[in-house]
């Protein structure tokens, strides 16, 4: 790593400066680390281009949305715990605003005509933005057949097996770590610097940001058990998105099918195209696009509020489950912060990270038929075949105008590449359109 930043901003400027980062963040996570890549490092120079892609490797191998990780890095070097603490806070909080107000309406308006109709396009417009990501993701990823097999299998290991979304991850990161002892070139890995700092390793440091943060993180579960039991939908909302905070490696479009799954068939929380009506929220607003994470949690403590009102019952889940999903990324990086220098050259872990982005690849290819098959038929069964689930769509719920939408703004991305927003707002002007004139 490089010396210290060229200019060491005061902390009223590191406020000011992230502030205006966390309502500028569109365009989901390479937006955003393009966003501060600029803003940190070539205008204001607080972060050096070294420090800056060897902090945004390290984010890489944490789970949680790394762009928001990256934040609350650079606030850590430049200010401690207060810095990381408030870069990171101020990256979320614009974000988390817009989509409570987004999910509070959607709450109040999902049964009227024409906001259906807006909803049609929008869904639409979705799985074009989820098929993009996928190609994206796979051109960067799949440099070698190995990880062209790891894809592939987690493709049949979620789509066709059913297997649990975190054992997925975990074991890709299992695999990943014993290939790069033995065969590093399957993997794609490239030798470390070599470089790793000598003296006495910061133990104290991360055990107590570990304790500080678990306690931090426990803190409404503790108070949701004691005041409604564990029986309370809180509990559950709170439970489920720290169990996602753990294994929501390769962003929200890789955990969002599994999350679907269990929302829609686990819990009953949600019909099964309200997931893309939340993603499609969640483009539309700065901040992480796991920020869909709360949509979700509104709408499960809405629809189950008691002994709250509706509304008060929504905020609650929302806001709990923004903590759940955000506390912990504060843990991983201010407990391993000081270790960013020495990780440089781990390269079993390095080579964990890589089959697990490789597997990520075949999760959002699962994301993409899920997202498929409901949006474009409003009824989809599934049936058993030994140890095969198969997905049995019934053709006469066959919604054309979905499918045209679909088809509108897949040529609108791949073909002329327009942005995220315009595509979203085109389909669901689309959708408008179709939806109230049939």
């Amino acid at each position: 790593m490089s010396a210290l930043p060229t200019t060491n901003p005061s902390f009223a400027q590191l406020l000011r400066v992230f502030l205006r980062i966390g309502l500028l963040s569109f365009g989901g996570p390479a937006g955003q680390i393009a966003l501060m890549h600029r803003e940190l490092v070539e205008d204001r120079l607080w972060v050096s281009e070294e420090d800056y892609l060897h902090a945004l490797n390290f984010c890489h191998l944490l789970p949680g949305p790394e762009a928001q990780q990256l934040a609350t890095w650079i606030g850590w070097r430049l200010h401690g715990w207060r810095g990381g603490l408030a870069a990171g806070l101020l990256f979320v909080i614009p974000g988390a605003l817009v989509i409570l107000g987004l999910s509070m309406l959607y709450a109040v308006a999902a049964r009227l005509e024409w906001f259906e109709a807006l909803f049609l396009g929008i869904k639409a417009a979705v799985l074009a933005i989820v098929l993009q990501a996928l190609l994206r993701i796979a051109g960067r990823a799949l440099n070698t057949r190995f990880k062209q097999g790891l894809a592939v299998g987690a493709f049949v290991a979620l789509f066709l097996l059913d297997l649990p979304f975190p054992l997925i991850v975990l074991g890709a990161g299992a695999i990943g770590m014993a290939v790069a002892a033995l065969h590093p070139d399957w993997l794609a890995l490239k030798p470390g610097a070599g470089n790793a700092p000598t003296g006495p390793r910061p133990w104290r440091s991360t055990f107590e940001a570990v304790a500080i943060w678990s306690v931090i993180w426990a803190m409404p579960m503790l108070l949701v058990a004691m005041t409604l039991g564990r029986d309370h939908v809180l509990w559950d909302i709170g439970a489920f998105f720290s169990q996602l905070a753990v294994v929501t490696f390769g962003g929200a479009y890789a955990v969002l099918a599994y999350m679907a799954q269990e929302a829609v068939q686990g819990f009953g929380w949600l019909q099964p195209g309200e997931m893309a009506d939340g993603l499609g929220l969640a483009e539309t607003t700065p901040g992480p696009l796991i920020m869909v994470t709360q949509f979700v949690g509104y709408l499960a403590a809405f629809r189950a509020p008691e002994p709250f009102t509706p509304f008060v019952a929504g905020l609650l889940g929302a806001g709990l489950t923004t903590w759940v999903t955000f506390a912990p990324c504060f843990l991983w990086i201010f407990a391993l912060a000081p270790w960013i220098e020495r990780l440089g050259n781990a390269t079993r872990l390095k080579g964990g990270l890589a089959a697990i982005t490789a597997a990520v690849v075949g999760v959002i290819a699962n994301l993409s038929a899920w997202f498929a098959l409901h949006v474009i038929f409003t009824a989809v069964g599934e049936t058993r075949a030994g140890p095969l689930r198969l997905y049995t769509p019934e053709w006469a719920s066959f919604d054309w105008r979905a499918a045209l939408l679909a088809a509108i703004a897949c040529l609108l991305v791949f073909g002329p590449k327009w942005s995220v927003v315009k595509v979203l707002g085109v389909a669901a002007l689309g959708g408008l359109v179709l939806g109230l004139a049939t």
